[in-house]
């Protein structure tokens, strides 16, 4: 057990240390083997039935754009073991970078993704500093701070695609391509980080989450989706 507490808190500190000095951090197979053993094992057992085409924008604005996006998504809800165990472990990591980065990361919300042959996403930001502005003065905009992406995928072979490509602030120069091996990591600024997904060349499964801020609208509390 302490030395699964000591792994643990040193990559949660590689993690921050990356945030700081680059506003992302790529882990090839970090996440502890049993979690993502467990979650590869719950994906592979449900496949792709309960899965819904992925949209873009929020509430009104939200609709599913296949130019954009062609993933399928499954909001995780901790209804398996597995879920709980990986809501359990992003807690922890947004308590480490809480008190390590003094964030106010106050929720966390994160799906299940599929991403079938020939699916991808266009290059785009999770946040943008406006919107984060306009939800400040009550408007509707999104308030998400810390995306973080974990694969699932084994054997994954540079035929395949499907990498997950990180670019610099202006979005012109690629900073990092990540193949989607089982056990990686990725975690970045939202605001920060331009990203796509290129097109998988067989299923691709993943899990995308994002820590938020606290937001207050009409004295009611921001809902985390």
């Amino acid at each position: 057990m302490a030395a699964a507490l000591a792994a643990e808190e040193k990559l949660f500190a590689r993690i921050a240390e990356d945030l700081l000095a680059n506003s992302w951090s790529v882990l090839p197979a970090c996440l502890p083997t049993a979690l993502s053993t467990a979650l590869q094992q719950q994906l592979h057992s449900m496949g792709t039935i309960d899965f819904s085409p992925a949209g873009i924008g929020r509430g009104t604005d939200h609709a599913v754009v296949a130019q954009v996006r062609r993933d399928e998504i499954l909001w995780i809800e901790g209804a398996t073991a597995a879920e709980r165990e990986w809501l359990d472990w992003s807690g922890r990591l947004q308590s480490y970078l809480n008190r390590r980065l003094f964030l106010g990361l106050f929720s966390f919300e994160s799906h299940f993704a599929h991403y079938g042959p020939g699916a991808f996403y266009r290059k785009h930001l999770d946040a943008f500093k406006a919107q984060s502005n306009l939800d400040a003065a009550g408007g509707d905009g999104t308030n998400r701070v810390v995306s973080l992406v974990a694969y699932f995928n084994s054997q994954w072979q540079p035929e395949d695609g499907g990498e997950l490509v990180l670019y610099a602030a202006d979005g012109n120069m690629e900073v990092g391509r990540v193949t989607p091996a089982l056990g990686t990591l990725v975690v970045f600024l939202s605001e920060d980080i331009p990203h796509e997904v290129l097109p998988a060349q067989r299923d691709r499964f993943s899990i995308a989450g994002w820590y938020r801020i606290n937001q207050t609208r009409h004295g009611r509390t921001d809902p985390p989706r």
